[in-house]
């Protein structure tokens, strides 16, 4: 699986819904993830893809890394694969 079906993957799992309902220009608001979905999702991503995303909860708009659609969320994941390989 590439990293795109990867965080498809678990962006679906936590919205309860299949990986097809889930489009790259989906935002998690759209797809009805809450906050703490969100940190749920951030968990999961990082636990799958053994990374540490620069994230905080408590003020995610002032964040580095952009969460404002799932494609911008697989950007972000292979930006930080990239460093890490």
């Amino acid at each position: 699986m590439s990293i795109q079906d990867r965080v498809i993957a678990i962006i679906a799992e936590q919205a309860v819904l299949e990986p097809s309902d889930v489009t790259l220009d989906s935002t998690l608001e759209d797809l009805g993830i809450d906050s703490l979905g969100l940190v749920e999702s951030i968990f999961a991503i990082e636990e799958e893809f053994d990374i540490s995303i620069p994230f905080n909860a408590n003020e995610p708009e002032s964040s580095d890394f952009d969460i404002s659609n799932v494609r911008t969320i697989v950007k972000g994941i292979e930006g930080l694969m990239a460093e890490k390989a």
